[in-house]
């Protein structure tokens, strides 16, 4: 059975994407610590931990996260784009990259902020289009 990942990916299940090219998906995290936190998932790997990947995939997926990174820091304001590979919450892997303030900007057991879907939206717009300029 395919992951939520997967099916984000396919487009089975609404998501703010930010992203994409033929081997790897950017979009939104819906409970993001910040505004504008993404996750970066390969589209046709479902194994759940970063290091089990094929080097073709691993550093196909790092190189994207980093373009991401630079539309996101492009159009969200922050000091850094701090980056965790936890992969305890869903069974795919995946890497979050997070507008920083603060290195506590980071903390995963922090109250995560309410963003709403017209500024989701938004901030998923302006990230694809500073992606797009890459």
């Amino acid at each position: 059975m395919a992951t939520i990942f997967t099916r984000i990916a396919k487009g089975e299940i609404p998501s703010y994407k930010v992203a994409e090219n033929d081997n790897f998906y950017a979009f939104l995290d819906i409970s993001p610590l910040a505004p504008g936190h993404t996750l970066v998932i390969p589209k046709h790997v479902e194994d759940d931990y970063v290091f089990n990947l094929d080097p073709e995939t691993y550093e196909g997926l790092w190189v994207f996260a980093r373009k991401v990174a630079v539309a996101i820091m492009a159009a969200v304001p922050c000091k850094r784009v701090g980056v965790a590979v936890l992969g305890m919450e869903v069974p795919h892997t995946h890497i979050h990259l997070v507008p920083l303030q603060t290195e506590a900007d980071l903390d995963f057991r922090k109250q995560r902020p309410q963003v709403s879907d017209s500024q989701m939206a938004s901030i998923a717009a302006s990230i694809l289009a500073e992606y797009e300029k890459l």
